[in-house]
């Protein structure tokens, strides 16, 4: 067993554990389970691994995420059926007179444990070195099922694997339905006021407000190989060397999930895979992050039970198997919980990255559509919307319905027309609706649009309903796109086109410039991050 990478510290002990309890004010004292991060040495560890690798000398290999030590070497021994002897007096330690409960528990990062062929202990010894890595043998692989831990001449722990890993026990806590929830009218909470009165106060606000303040004090064009950075619906990242794009996302949208958990955990996939098919790629396979208040009370337990019911079943549906997963529970303060908020990360891939498209118009007089169809025509679906947050009572109400054959359909749509060339520019209809996503497409460019309004229904709910499997999509060949969407059996309606004006029009008299759009938009959270 080979020990590789940066220093154990006392940072992160109990990290993953803290990650899963409620806070109070008394939580200070908590401070030392956060991981100290370095990029840099994470960095070489990655090379130096990838390297290793090249050479045919690894047999088994894992990280040290959630609990250290204690995880990579119990998770590695039960996969092969063995046991484990580790001296922890070899650990690389930075921090003299750990424990060997710290040193096992430690969560500090940029390390790895290793299983190397029996003549390869030299090559990797150098490889590690010429990166300035620790590598240190500190224990051995048996055939006792056991783990074996020795400190200070003495046996530390002399325990079965088995009740660590695949025989640990399994919680089934109390639950039971989540409630039902009413509809909400559109005409229960819409005004007269004009769309962009509406859209400009929304884009303002911290829920939709651009993240650049965010995303800019990270360097996202390390190796040149970054086609679609942040602020997209995906990323896109070249495949070093080659045409071939890894594209990736992360979504949830709590309101719904708090609305109704089953629903919304399927939309956080559903919602993942409509980004990745706005760039033209195909999605693979998911990864979820579990996030939720305490367990122990029913409607909490609830919440995550039907949430991950409701993931499975998008999973099964869109062909995106979950591949890997954590959890993170008893987020509350004072008792208070967290928003239920199961995070889907999804990762495809597109052949040529040439082929993909963004979320930005691309060229004036080009036609604008709607690919999707609306579940409530003309009216919009306002329930548990940003719109009915900011403009409606607080109340919970019914999140908009979800139809997960809808979903594959117009996303495969989507992404056929994409690869073909037959779209130019696409965006998924998310938070804040049709209008949202038309502003943020004509912000991302610096185009602008005039859209028709529809002369009957609400339109207020035609602008901000969250009505889901749809997309807003741009075209130099409308008569080509309308007969494809008509053979596929695929809802599509004209909005409008593309201008060069700088400026958003819905209908004849509500009008508002880009650049009035893009203050608020990129102002909110420097504003507030100053204040």
């Amino acid at each position: 067993m080979i020990y590789v990478g940066a220093k154990t510290g006392r940072d992160g002990i109990h990290g993953a554990t803290m990650a899963s309890a409620e806070f109070s004010d008394e939580t200070e004292s908590k401070r030392p389970t956060v991981q100290v991060g370095d990029p840099f040495t994470g960095k070489l560890l990655m090379e130096a691994c990838l390297e290793l690798m090249a050479s045919d000398s690894v047999l088994s290999i894992q990280d040290m995420g959630a609990a250290g030590l204690t995880s990579s070497s119990v998770e590695m021994a039960s996969k092969g059926g063995l046991g484990m002897e580790i001296d922890l007096d070899l650990v690389p330690a930075r921090e003299e007179n750990m424990s060997a409960y710290e040193l096992m528990l430690s969560e500090s990062q940029e390390r790895m444990l290793m299983v190397l062929k029996p003549d390869a202990t030299e090559t990797a010894r150098a490889i590690f070195n010429k990166w300035d890595l620790d590598f240190m043998p500190i224990g051995r692989v048996t055939e006792t099922g056991r783990l074996i831990l020795l400190k200070d001449g003495g046996t530390a722990c002399d325990i079965p694997i088995g009740p660590l890993v695949d025989d640990a026990p399994e919680y089934d806590r109390p639950h039971g339905d989540a409630p039902t929830r009413k509809q909400l009218a559109s005409s229960d909470i819409t005004n007269d006021a004009p769309i962009t009165n509406m859209l400009k106060t929304m884009l303002g606000h911290v829920d939709l407000a651009s993240r650049r303040w965010i995303y800019e004090q990270y360097d996202s064009q390390v190796m040149a190989d970054t086609i679609a950075g942040p602020g997209g619906d995906a990323a896109l990242v070249r495949v070093h060397g080659s045409k071939r794009g890894l594209a990736m996302s992360t979504d949830c949208t709590p309101r719904y999930v708090e609305a109704d958990p089953k629903m919304g955990g399927a939309q956080a996939v559903a919602e993942a895979y409509r980004n990745l098919s706005a760039i033209g790629a195909t999605p693979l396979a998911i990864t979820n992050n579990l996030n939720f208040g305490n367990p122990e009370k029913p409607e909490i337990m609830t919440q995550l039970v039907e949430s991950v019911l409701g993931m499975g079943d998008a999973a099964r549906q869109l062909d995106t198997p979950v591949v890997s997963g954590n959890v993170s529970l008893y987020n509350e303060t004072d008792g208070k919980a967290i928003q239920p908020c199961p995070v889907i990360g999804m990762v495809g891939v597109i052949e040529n990255v040439d082929d993909a498209v963004g979320n930005c118009f691309v060229a004036a007089d080009q036609d604008i559509f709607v690919i999707g169809q609306s579940d409530k025509a003309d009216d919009g679906w306002l329930g548990a919307s940003i719109y009915q947050q900011h403009h409606g009572d607080d109340g919970i109400y019914a999140p908009p319905p979800l139809d997960l054959v809808a979903e594959q359909k117009t996303g495969s749509f989507v992404r056929q027309q994409i690869l073909g060339g037959g779209i130019s520019a696409a965006h998924d209809i998310a938070d804040g609706g049709l209008a949202v996503a038309i502003a943020e497409m004509a912000m991302r460019s610096g185009f602008g649009a005039e859209i028709a309004v529809p002369k009957t229904g609400n339109l207020h709910g035609w602008a901000f309903g969250e009505d889901q499997a749809r997309f807003v999509v741009t075209t130099a060949d409308s008569q080509a796109l309308i007969a494809a969407a008509k053979e596929a059996g695929i809802e599509i309606t004209k909005l409008g086109m593309v201008s060069d004006q700088g400026e958003l029009k819905f209908g004849d008299n509500d009008t508002i410039s880009i650049a009035d759009l893009n203050a608020v938009f990129e102002g909110c959270i420097p504003a507030l991050m100053a204040g």
